[in-house]
């Protein structure tokens, strides 16, 4: 194991341990096929992402030499060597599970077919979709006629192609189809016998037809193979002060499609001298992560797989409006009673929709501030301030152009709300807006009234869905007073620099959620000194921070009892002999993405509970606006603490975070229930009572 100086887990070793926990659900013969496949897909698209911007970012490091030893990680080349090592390793371990799938489908007759397996009828089927649907859709590219070779695209597969001539022996060409997942189903059902589903691959029918494509100019034999790159996914966004954010996006999004390829996956039957020449050609290099795969790339589609064709999938649990929200109410009056925690996707995401509409429509609100990192596709949040704006409210959105891998779409948003009369407020130069956060002001009878709301997650009711969040709804004046300085902070960078400092309640990145997370970690160690019992709950995505994981060493060695799950990276080791005994560690993958962030800090009276945006790693708290929020209702304090021990009991789809990152599974003990914490958080809300 590769280790920094400061005796943390490499993080990028650490994130291949979390894919690897993806990939161990991919396997497990107890999911639904339907989940397995979908699991296949969630850690492909993570790999994709991985290799887009962490490899990438390594690769830079190498290219730094010295310098990247001193600021950035240690060791890049070896940290690229033991990566490729552990993907390799993975990928089999993929082909396995997938095989292994493929077998259970065909227990339950169904049959992914390719091109060689069709029955007349299906022939006949593809020939006619193909004629249909997609041929005006591809261009083949004959690449040997081409002085520069097309930019292939990230995120797309290609069918790479061999063309030949029985005729004249020595006739070889070489082509690329760019296949049209985009624009068209990567799967199709074909007609099939009765009792029996088959499916084909879209590139699959691209292939049964190459003869229809390529027959016209003298070729009578076809051989082709899927081929992948990823590039380089960072955009580079230089510090010209005089270029606006629209222009710098817009040159690193174009920077983006020309990256350097950072992986080349291609199918390990491909033709040696087709291989040969598409690495030449591409200006490839056994550095640039060539990676032999099988006969299917890009299985993120997966993720989509019908489920149509099943009839023994289990519905998800379904998410219900949250008791004290329940229509028709009016939510701004029971905020103003009571602090309200949903508790995404066990509550309906529905509430802030409503929440938001009401305040659109409320003849009494005047403005509504709120940050969008990511929203959905037909957004009903841009909906509903869309449509304040047209009932004459002032509406400001603070909109993070560089969310990664959604800033073309964000670009777009920005010329809708702008047209509709939207202020919006694009952040800032060199620090992306993470925090979840939003204000109505109300003027009712010359009392002006705020109401706002702190989360976790984004103001996306698609991802809503399936990922686990908290969004407290307030009207607490101390915490609407500091939302309202963040917001003031992002209007005016500039002239209201001050604004950020003087939250008094909401610990803020890149200001002061590092001093408060450690002075509260401290205070704990300070109990812990005096014999007293202390402890620390963490829940976060990622654990990466070094000086934060040495003051939770520094408090596992005083006698702190740290209990933490981590989702994703754990570069904190857990087995250390002085304190091996006060720090627990799991991770949970099952069908909701655990996104939350949440402390809870001691465990008697004073103790202090917090949701957050802000995962502890250096970006989120030196190079980001992010907000956490203290939680002061008793009620709700409890009911994190006890989703948290829920969490903490998870002993069906929890992993040991030790120091090897082995993903051992929590082994249920003799005496305890068993608990698979997504379905019992489910009941224990369902069953909680509040009173009205």
């Amino acid at each position: 194991m590769i280790k920094t100086t400061k005796q943390t887990i490499i993080r990028d070793l650490s994130w291949l341990a979390f894919n690897a926990r993806v990939l161990q659900e991919a396997n497990d013969p107890t999911n639904h096929i339907h989940d397995r496949l979908r699991f296949l897909g969630i850690f492909s698209n993570n790999l994709d992402e991985f290799f887009r911007v962490r490899v990438a970012a390594l690769n830079k490091m190498v290219l730094l030499g010295k310098a990247a030893k001193m600021h950035l990680e240690a060791n890049p080349d070896k940290i690229l060597k033991k990566i490729q090592q552990n993907v390799i390793t993975q990928q089999a371990e993929f082909d396995m599970t997938f095989s292994d799938i493929i077998s259970e489908l065909e227990k339950k007759n169904i049959f992914i077919k390719n091109e060689k397996q069709l029955s007349k009828h299906q022939k006949e089927f593809v020939s006619r979709i193909f004629e249909e649907k997609i041929r005006t859709q591809i261009i083949p590219l004959m690449i040997e006629t081409i002085p520069h070779i097309p930019l292939l695209r990230d995120k797309s597969i290609y069918l790479a192609c061999m063309l030949g001539s029985t005729k004249e022996s020595m006739v070889q060409r070489y082509a690329l189809i760019e296949i049209p997942t985009k624009v068209l189903p990567r799967f199709v059902i074909l007609p099939s016998d009765e009792g029996q589903t088959d499916i084909i691959l879209l590139e699959d029918i691209i292939r049964f037809n190459l003869p229809g494509l390529f027959a016209p100019f003298g070729f009578n034999r076809f051989l082709g193979y899927i081929i992948k790159v990823t590039r380089d996914a960072e955009l580079e966004i230089d510090n010209d002060v005089n270029t606006s954010i629209i222009a710098q996006l817009e040159k690193g999004l174009k920077n983006r499609k020309h990256g350097r390829a950072t992986r080349f996956v291609y199918d390990r039957h491909i033709d040696p001298s087709l291989l040969n020449y598409l690495t030449k050609r591409l200006g490839l290099t056994k550095k640039d992560n060539l990676i032999p795969g099988g006969r299917i790339h890009n299985f993120k589609d997966f993720i989509d797989f019908p489920a149509s064709i099943f009839n023994d999938i289990t519905p998800r649990q379904h998410p219900f409006i949250h008791p004290l929200l329940k229509q028709p109410c009016r939510i701004m009056d029971v905020i103003e009673k009571t602090d309200v925690m949903l508790h995404l996707p066990y509550h309906s995401f529905d509430s802030i929709i409503d929440l938001l509409r009401e305040a659109a429509i409320d003849p009494f609100v005047q403005s509504i501030r709120v940050t969008c990192y990511r929203v959905a596709k037909n957004s009903k949040i841009i909906n509903a301030l869309i449509n304040a704006v047209r009932n004459g409210k002032e509406v400001t959105v603070v909109l993070e152009l560089r969310a990664r891998f959604d800033e073309e779409a964000n670009m777009r948003w920005k010329e809708q709300l702008e047209e509709e009369g939207v202020k919006v407020v694009l952040g800032l130069h060199d620090m992306k807006v993470h925090a979840k956060i939003c204000v109505i002001k109300k003027r009712e009878f010359n009392h002006t009234k705020q109401y706002g709301f702190v989360s976790t997650g984004n103001l996306n009711e698609n991802t809503a869905l399936y990922y686990g969040d908290h969004c407290l709804l307030t009207t607490d004046r101390k915490i609407i007073a500091d939302i309202n300085r963040i917001f003031d902070y992002l209007e005016s960078p500039v002239k209201k620099q001050a604004n950020l400092k003087n939250c008094k309640t909401l610990p803020v990145s890149p200001v002061s959620m590092r001093k408060v997370m450690l002075s509260l970690i401290d205070k704990q160690i300070r109990i812990a000194k005096k014999k007293k019992p202390a402890s620390v709950i963490i829940k976060l995505n990622s654990l990466v921070d070094t000086v934060l994981i040495e003051k939770l060493y520094a408090a596992a060695k005083a006698g702190v009892d740290i209990k933490m799950v981590i989702r994703g990276i754990c570069c904190a080791y857990t087995g250390q002999k002085s304190f091996k005994d006060h720090i627990k560690a799991i991770s949970i993958i099952d069908d909701y993405l655990e996104h939350a962030r949440v402390f809870v800090f001691g465990n008697s009276k004073e103790q202090q509970v917090f949701i957050s945006s802000a995962d502890w790693m250096v970006r989120n708290l030196d190079h980001r606006v992010e907000a956490a929020c203290p939680v002061y209702d008793k009620g709700i304090q409890q009911e994190l603490i006890d989703i948290l021990n829920i969490q903490l009991a998870e002993n069906v789809k929890g992993r040991i975070l030790d120091n090897d990152q082995s993903n051992n599974y929590v082994q249920r003990e003799d005496d305890k229930p068993e608990v698979r914490s997504q379905e019992a958080i489910y009941q224990y809300l369902r069953n909680k009572k509040y009173k009205n």
